[in-house]
């Protein structure tokens, strides 16, 4: 009996170190999508090649002009109606870049009334000489009293008739803008107006005071303010520009 009693006893014996060793757990079989592997591969491409083309766009960029005030129909642009500022460059927009304002200044002028705040291009200006269309350019005399002190090149101007009660309240005070009592229209010639140049008096004018004035009026007002010129009848008030 103790013989029988060992040999079971064999039977439950814990198996040595070396048979567990060559037991292998079940693992579990991994499921392969190739397709999304694809994808993240490709989304990588993209996201890399995006922040490329954000780099080198950053990297070129130009100085190009912006208005800083508002700039009439056949009138020239100076250096002191830009600022510069830094835009990414694009060859299919034709820039007026920061090296370019003194070739502009010079020879171009506007096509159309311009706006500040806008970037220029070359479509917005002209070689061409002469006055834009449905636009004509008037010359008047002007004596003391009937212009404001400081009127130049680029002012917008509304003309009154001189003698009118109006226009002598309106002129006499040059305070800059145009009075309340002009929006009847009873006393104005021309409504706004563009002031293409103002020659100061020289030497041989200087005693009279006479100042010489060219304006840039629409056709339709051109007779009816030349008629007052050469009558001595027009005095200019300076208003604020469209949208300055």
């Amino acid at each position: 009996m103790k013989v029988q009693e060992r040999t079971g006893a064999g039977n439950h014996r814990v198996p040595s170190p070396a048979q567990s060793a060559g037991e292998r757990l079940p693992t579990v079989t991994r499921e392969r999508k190739p397709a999304l592997a694809a994808l993240a591969v490709l989304l990588i491409l993209v996201g890399a090649l995006g922040a490329t083309v954000l780099v080198l766009r950053a990297g070129n960029r130009v100085e190009v002009a912006k208005l800083t005030r508002n700039v009439e129909a056949g009138q020239a642009i100076t250096s002191s109606d830009v600022t510069t500022v830094m835009v990414a460059d694009d060859d299919s927009i034709h820039y007026i870049k920061a090296n370019q304002l003194g070739t502009v200044e010079k020879t171009l002028k506007a096509k159309s009334a311009l706006y500040s705040g806008s970037l220029l291009v070359g479509e917005m200006f002209t070689g061409e000489k002469g006055t834009p269309a449905g636009k004509a350019v008037v010359g008047l005399s002007l004596k003391d009293g009937q212009y404001p002190a400081g009127i130049k090149a680029g002012d917008t101007v509304t003309v009154y008739r001189a003698g009118d009660k109006n226009a002598a309240s309106s002129s006499g005070s040059q305070s800059g803008t145009a009075g309340s009592t002009g929006s009847s229209g009873s006393g104005v010639i021309v409504e706004r107006a563009t002031v293409s140049s103002a020659a100061a008096p020289d030497a041989s004018t200087v005693s009279s005071g006479n100042l010489a004035v060219s304006l840039l009026v629409d056709t339709a007002d051109a007779a009816a303010l030349s008629q007052a010129a050469s009558a001595g009848e027009a005095a200019v008030v300076m208003v604020p520009s469209h949208n300055g």
